[in-house]
């Protein structure tokens, strides 16, 4: 049976530490952290996202804004208010809610946020970084997915390590930081031929295409680790992951499960980031 790694927990430990450190910084420069997080229109999911990051920044003790917009904002409205928050001292991370809608791109909005306030860590810049492995901020996912491997001691060094999915959030960042933990790294993809037999050399296996029960039990090895990135419902209407956790976790050695595995860890490394961001405007 495999150990449960439970994101959960991990979060509630790592987040206690980010709440020390923060009252250590407010003690020391007489504000909060702060962060602002712009959504457009009125997705569902980005709403109850949006909240739960607002949440966690109260949890915390950051000084935190959201700034809601209606599907009707204009491009330029919205690159105005991100550039307003660029001049604003007390603001020290920028996000915005992802998707946007269809009239406003995307990239130009990423592009927008000036590096040493993307705490979402997807300029262009930060990614560069993170290519080189000389980053200040990591995107919240894969490094939540690197928190959970060392809060179990789970080593990638010298590992098969397999990345199923290769988006810029999530796969191809991932896949350098299992690179720059010193593990032997595969990133598959819709076009990989023959995927059971490269997933099965997997000894840590992370699964990030957003489809259902996507990965079964006989596409991977007795023993692998494996992390479930996806949040999906299945025709029950449940939450659920990539990976179709009945046949895989008798033979996975840990597994995180869905909900409770990755997705706690997301919103946490959002708030180490936005830490981070504070402290070396701080330090100038």
């Amino acid at each position: 049976m495999a150990v449960l790694i439970d994101g959960k927990k991990i979060a509630a430990e790592v987040r206690g530490e980010i709440m020390a450190e923060t009252q250590a910084f407010i003690k020391a420069n007489g504000y909060a952290p702060g962060l602002t997080v712009i959504i457009v229109g009125e997705n569902p999911a980005s709403q109850v996202y949006v909240r739960n990051k607002k949440k966690a920044c109260e949890e915390v003790g950051f000084a935190s804004e959201v700034i809601a917009l209606p599907e009707s904002t204009t491009e330029e409205e919205l690159l105005a208010r991100i550039d307003a928050l660029v001049h604003n001292d007390s603001v020290h991370g920028i996000l915005v809610q992802l998707p946007l809608p269809k009239h406003i791109s995307e990239d130009a909005v990423l592009r927008a946020i000036p590096p040493h306030k993307d705490v979402d860590a997807f300029h262009a810049e930060n990614v560069g970084h993170i290519m080189i492995g000389d980053f200040d901020y990591l995107p919240c996912t894969p490094a939540g997915v690197m928190e959970l491997l060392k809060h179990e001691n789970i080593d990638p060094a010298g590992k098969e390590c397999v990345v199923v999915g290769r988006s810029n959030i999530v796969g191809k960042p991932m896949g350098m930081l299992l690179l720059h933990a010193n593990g032997t790294v595969t990133i598959c993809h819709s076009r990989t031929k023959n995927l059971a037999e490269v997933t099965r050399r997997a000894d840590i296996l992370v699964v990030a295409v957003g489809r259902a029960g996507f990965i079964t039990g006989d596409m991977v090895k007795e023993g692998a680790v494996v992390i479930d990135v996806g949040m999906n419902r299945n025709a029950e209407g449940k939450l659920c992951g990539d990976v179709d956790f009945a046949s895989v976790e008798p033979k996975a050695s840990a597994i995180t499960p869905v909900p409770g595995g990755v997705g706690p860890m997301t919103i946490t490394m959002l708030l180490r980031n936005t830490l981070t961001a504070a402290q070396k405007a701080a330090a100038k």
